[in-house]
Parts: C-alpha cells; sequence; structure tokens
C-alpha cells in the first residue's frame, strides 16, 4: 500500500520509473535528470516528466489534480513551437506495480515526449562552437512571428504594468533574502534593489505605452539554450505552464532571457546579434530600450532557480555545489546590467 503522503509516493514513483519494466517500449535502465520543479526520465525514446510536489510560492504542485492540469497546460502550451515533439499526458498507475498506463489506482501523471538527441540542444551546441549567425537568425525569426500570433488583449496587457512587474520583482527579493551571503552579496542585493527601483519610476511611461501598443502577450516565458534543440528542425519547449504571470510579458522580456543566456555564456556577439535580427523581423525597435532591465531580470530570477535547487532535498551534494555556483555567478551577472540601468 502507498502512503497518501506525496513525498513518499513520489519517491517510489521514482523508484519504480527508474525500472524498465515500468515502460510499455522496450528498454533498458531509464535516465534521471532533475531540475528544482521536476523529474525527468530519459527512455530510448521517449521522455517523460513528473512535476515534483512542491509549493514555491510562484508554483504550487502539491496536489495530484494540479500536477495533472498543468501536465495537460503544459501539453497544449507547448505544441506551439514544438509541434510533434509533445505527445500527450500519460497516467502512472499502481496495483502489484507501479506502471505508466497501467493498472489500479492513479498516482502520478506524466508529459510524454519524443526524445531529442542531446547533442543537439542549443547549449550543447555553444560548447562546441557550433552556433553561428545564420542559426541565430533562424531562431529570432520563428520568436518574433511566434510573438506576432501571440495571444494578447486587455487581461494579459495588465500583466506588463508596472504594478505586476513590481510584484515580480517584489518576490524575487522576498524569496532570495535567505541566499544573501551565499549565493549574492549583500552590496549586490542592494544594488539591484536600488537600481531597479530607480529605473521603473524612470520608465514608467515606457511600460505603459508597451502595454497599450499590445507587446504585452502570452509570451513562452523560459526562453534559452537549454530550451532549444536544433534537430530536423528548431524545437523551442518548456515553457512555462505554472504561473501566467511569467508567462505573460512583454515580448521584450522573452527575448531578454535568451540574449541574456548568451551573454553569460561568453557570446555577447550572438547575443547582440540575435537581438538586432529580432528588432529585423518583428519591427520591435523600442524593444532594446528595456532589454538591461528584462536581461537583469532575467538574470537574477535564474540565480534564485539555482539557488532553490542548491537546498533541494532530493538533489545530491555534488549537484548542489554545482547550483550554488552557477547561482553566484547569474547573481553576478544581474549586478553588471543592473549597473547600466
Amino acid at each position: 500500500m502507498i502512503s497518501i503522503d506525496q513525498s513518499i509516493v513520489q519517491k517510489q514513483v521514482v523508484e519504480a520509473l527508474m525500472k524498465p519494466e515500468a515502460y510499455d517500449e522496450e528498454q533498458s535502465q531509464a535516465e534521471l535528470i532533475q531540475t528544482h520543479i521536476s523529474f525527468i526520465f530519459l527512455t530510448r525514446e521517449f521522455v517523460y516528466k513528473v512535476k515534483k510536489a512542491v509549493n514555491l510560492g510562484f508554483l504550487d504542485f502539491t496536489t495530484l489534480e494540479k500536477r495533472r492540469f498543468f501536465c495537460e497546460k503544459e501539453l497544449v502550451l507547448n505544441r506551439r513551437l514544438c509541434e510533434g515533439m509533445y505527445l500527450e499526458v500519460v497516467p502512472i498507475n499502481s496495483s502489484s506495480v507501479i506502471k505508466i498506463k497501467g493498472e489500479g489506482k492513479i498516482v502520478e501523471y506524466a508529459v510524454k515526449m519524443k526524445r531529442m538527441p542531446q547533442e543537439k540542444m542549443m547549449n550543447k551546441l555553444l560548447e562546441e562552437g557550433k552556433v553561428h549567425n545564420r542559426l541565430i537568425s533562424r531562431i529570432a525569426k520563428i520568436i518574433a512571428e511566434f510573438h506576432s500570433e501571440a495571444e494578447t488583449n486587455r487581461g494579459i496587457s495588465e500583466f506588463g504594468s508596472l504594478a505586476m512587474i513590481g510584484v515580480n520583482w517584489k518576490e524575487n527579493f522576498e524569496q532570495t533574502c535567505k541566499f544573501i551571503g551565499k549565493a549574492i552579496s549583500m552590496r549586490n542585493f542592494e544594488l539591484i534593489r536600488k537600481r531597479i527601483g530607480d529605473f521603473m519610476k524612470r520608465n514608467a511611461s515606457s511600460f505603459e505605452n508597451r502595454a497599450k501598443k499590445g507587446r504585452v502577450r502570452d509570451c513562452h516565458g523560459d526562453i534559452h539554450s537549454g530550451n532549444i534543440f536544433v534537430a530536423d528542425r528548431i524545437y523551442i519547449f518548456d515553457a512555462i505552464e505554472f504561473n501566467e504571470r511569467f508567462r505573460y510579458s512583454d515580448v521584450a522580456s522573452d527575448i531578454a532571457f535568451l540574449a541574456m543566456d548568451l551573454d553569460f555564456k561568453g557570446r555577447t556577439d550572438l547575443s547582440d546579434f540575435f537581438v538586432k535580427k529580432y528588432v529585423e523581423y518583428s519591427g520591435d525597435r523600442e524593444s532594446t530600450k528595456l532589454l538591461p532591465f528584462y536581461k537583469c531580470y532575467r538574470a537574477y530570477v535564474r540565480g534564485k532557480v539555482a539557488s532553490f535547487k542548491s537546498e533541494d532535498p532530493a538533489v545530491g551534494s555534488k549537484e548542489k555545489i554545482v547550483a550554488t555556483t552557477e547561482a553566484r555567478a547569474y547573481f553576478k551577472l544581474a549586478s553588471t546590467y543592473a549597473k547600466i540601468l
């Protein structure tokens, strides 16, 4: 009998999904990758993503029903840029054994995806020096076209207001206070908070005009090189499903993520070229004025997420050390952006 305690149930599910008999397809043992909010199981042909039963304030996956809802949401949202990759939401059942689409009670859900070659992930290609201007131009065009077709309305536009942007930053600062002295210095914490506040006051009209002009849309929310496959086509995956506040944003915030990511990886040349081509394809020249602000936001959030991972009890000690080092680097980059605001 499986306990109703979510953490115990998930531990048993994770253990079961590491065994070949948990899957219909023939395979050897699955490979497990963890993020701060997901268990990701890689089989020979497919990927199964299980949401961790956590409540981090900005997301809540603590009940089975919530995890099912957000699995289905993830499927719909990601098919916008990843048609053919996101396949279905599958139940994980338990009777005598725990099995995907098995018998007995449903104890968990997973998003099933087609497995892409890991060597085709853009962050790997960057490490190998295989990302060139032609590829960046293709990505910029895809994102510009995606943004032009993305939904916008009065409700969505409100998420680009100063009030809502202020809520996001307030949450960032509140949730990272405990990492002062560990991943971020007090000096940089205060510097970023002051510069961000000053920038928002000075540029209030710019934020308001962006919303009025329809530049706040139902975006992707998580565009960086680790979420892009360059295979038979370009797949930009893992859009944010768990909180509309992070997906409904100025398109400038969406492109700022990849621009920041390229900066972080030491490729400011590609970052600048990406922004240039996006502006060319979208005609959105005003986005560049807010880009350093949104780059700072994206770097800060990445620092926060890495900090969360460094405290995740399900993550090993070596991964925690790597996560802390990564968090420090992102917070340092955020402070660099803050200094030019």
